[in-house]
């Protein structure tokens, strides 16, 4: 051990995904077992709490039932986006005063709480500014160990393979659109959109494809009876990496719509969004940004976009747009997240007694090996290769390929 940890921080960052929970659980269980002397602390809503000197203490009720967590989504702890170096962001939402640095707000506050390791679960942003934290502290004399968990459904982390609850979310939406495919009887020729999240990223889409089109073809049919395979396929599948010829398409589906009766469309939610983005910024109008600067997606809606382009083309009765975001992200991990996120968070715990900073995942460019990443070679927005085996084969299904 490089030196004594006397007491440890958690905290859930960003959009939920299906393994923060988990997650939280499995690092208490840890260090409880490993490292009982050290306390624990979780601060409420990611940086939020930090900022706010919001946090509970795990007391031995937690510890006890630290594994009760994995059977839930959401985060214990709550999440918020909350960016340290956006300071006119959080001086309008009074978490900072006018002329405060909040990098140097939030180091104040670890420093003052006494926190050894910091162990934060989040995507590339929550991870990269923690690095940015600790090296402020490192520069102010405070040495603060910051070990992160790769977390977000769109598995768009660069360097790293796999990252938590991504597994899970495209099998629950999956299971979404297993019941919302069904609506394609309820008029006929009918148009469905399952938008699925996935800001710049299609892996989501793609696997919630792939996943629906395994239990798709594990299904009994009536065809005689209108209980058709072609009925629930899926007939297209859209994201951001691949480009969309409105016109190609509308004409392969109108086909589909002419035999089949109905249309099911699998629409990342990034898809086409430069696009949209162009067109209204051509018209003069405000594009909707978060703390980041992403735009909200939810405030410009892809999917009634491609709605209005296919509707007419296909000469829909009935259109519905329907979204698995908030369902999917929400879920309790699934038994192969599980085993992802044991063997993270003891990666995690190790590069913690170490005293070795990073984010924990499986290493891409030096050959998978799980181990903490450093830092720097943490990004974001890692694209989708749609050139895989798997995801060309869902195309093939659907008759893009």
């Amino acid at each position: 051990m490089s030196r004594e940890i006397r007491r440890v921080a958690l905290l859930t960052a960003g959009g939920y995904a299906p393994c923060l929970s988990a997650a939280v659980g499995d690092l208490i269980e840890l260090y409880t077992k490993m490292l009982p002397e050290a306390e624990i602390i979780g601060y409420l809503h990611g940086y939020h709490g930090v900022l706010a000197g919001n946090y509970l203490v795990v007391d031995e009720e937690t510890r006890t039932k630290a594994h009760v967590m994995r059977g839930f989504g959401g985060s214990p702890i709550g999440n918020s986006r909350v960016k340290l170096t956006n300071a006119k962001d959080l001086i309008k939402r009074g978490l900072v005063k006018e002329g405060e640095n909040p990098l140097h707000v939030a180091a104040e506050r670890l420093k003052a709480d006494g926190v050894d390791v910091l162990h934060t679960i989040g995507g590339d942003d929550t991870n990269t500014t923690a690095a940015d934290l600790a090296a402020y502290l490192h520069s102010e004399g405070y040495e603060l160990t910051v070990v992160g968990l790769p977390k977000t459904i769109d598995n768009d982390i660069v360097p790293i393979r796999q990252s938590l609850g991504a597994l899970t979310a495209a099998k629950e939406a999956s299971i979404f659109a297993q019941n919302v495919l069904a609506e394609h009887g309820s008029n006929p020729r009918m148009l469905i959109i399952h938008e699925v999240m996935g800001r710049g990223c299609g892996w989501l889409t793609g696997k919630a494809a792939s996943d629906y089109q395994a239990w798709h073809a594990e299904q009994e049919w009536v065809p005689s009876f209108g209980l058709s395979p072609e009925r629930w396929a899926i007939h297209a599948v859209y994201v951001p990496e691949m480009h969309i010829d409105l016109d190609a398409e509308a004409a392969r589906l109108e086909q589909i719509m002419d035999e089949v009766g109905c249309v099911n469309i699998f629409l990342s939610e990034g898809a086409g969004v430069p696009d949209i983005v162009a067109a209204m910024e051509a018209a003069g109008q405000e594009v909707p940004r978060d703390p980041f600067g992403h735009v909200k997606l939810d405030m410009i809606n892809p999917g009634q976009y491609f709605a209005r382009q296919f509707a007419d083309r296909l000469r829909a009765e009935k259109t519905m747009v329907q979204k698995s975001g908030y369902f999917s992200r929400s879920a309790k991990a699934s038994a192969e997240d599980l085993t992802l996120i044991a063997s993270m968070c003891g990666k995690a715990f190790e590069a913690a007694v170490a005293s070795t900073a990073g984010v924990v995942g499986h290493d891409e460019e030096r050959g998978d090996e799980l181990r903490a990443i450093e830092f720097p070679r943490i990004a974001g927005h890692k694209a989708f290769d749609t050139s895989v085996d798997w995801f060309q084969d869902v195309l093939s299904r659907t008759g893009q390929a």
